[in-house]
């Protein structure tokens, strides 16, 4: 099943949709604020720079990723979790910039989650080819938060599941500045990115980058 065409989406920017109950998808919501997203995401990946993480199996990952927030998601052969520190530079993560901080926080509350305060920002970039299988998030410990996903660059189809891997997906089409927000019943739901398919687009190149807001329930130590 395909909701919408890529040329539906692009004509009505402002559009909400609901996928289910608990999972919307905001048309155009990221555009107003698209130049100091870009500005922000500059200065992250300059402390931060992308790279290809390994999985706990030892296979390198087709999407390249970096973080900002209090923690960082990370992999590698002792498995999925969150960390204070990237593991690269020994520094901890970018702070979260207020644009994205803010963003993540009015999306959530179009939505209808109120009081949104993500603590981890995960910044994909996808090349042409590169994909992301069917999958829940589930290493945070408050489900109560939703997840909120910014789409920029390239397009996407966004593949939305059920509560078992076998259910059907729903296929999303998604384009530059669109925002899914699922939470609630919604939260554990399965979802992915089919196979990106090689465009162009003015302020990404060949790359789609995608940002995905989370608020892991974890308690920072220190100063």
């Amino acid at each position: 099943m395909t909701l919408n065409l890529f040329e539906d989406a692009a004509l009505s920017p402002l559009r909400r949709e609901e996928l289910c109950p608990g999972a919307v998808v905001l048309r155009g919501f990221a555009l107003p604020d698209e130049s100091a997203i870009f500005e922000a995401l500059r200065h992250i990946t300059i402390a931060a720079p992308f790279r290809h993480m390994m999985t706990p199996g030892g296979f390198r990952m087709s999407v390249a990723m970096t973080n900002c927030g209090s923690y960082g998601w990370v992999s590698d052969s002792s498995g999925y979790r969150y960390d204070a520190t990237d593991p690269d530079s020994g520094k901890p993560w970018p702070r979260m910039p207020d644009v994205l901080l803010k963003l993540a926080q009015n999306a959530a509350a179009s939505a209808g989650f109120t009081n949104y305060k993500p603590d981890v920002c995960l910044i994909n970039r996808y090349a042409p080819g590169s994909r992301l299988s069917l999958h829940q998030d589930k290493n945070e410990r408050d489900f109560d938060a939703p997840i909120v996903s910014v789409s920029l660059g390239i397009p996407a189809i966004f593949l939305w599941g059920g509560l078992c891997r076998q259910d059907r997906p729903m296929r999303v089409p998604l384009m530059h500045g669109d925002v899914v927000v699922w939470g609630g019943a919604a939260r554990l739901r399965y979802h992915g990115v089919l196979p990106i398919k090689q465009e162009y687009h003015r302020l990404t190149g060949l790359y789609r980058i995608n940002l995905a807001f989370r608020k892991t329930g974890r308690r920072q130590t220190g100063p």
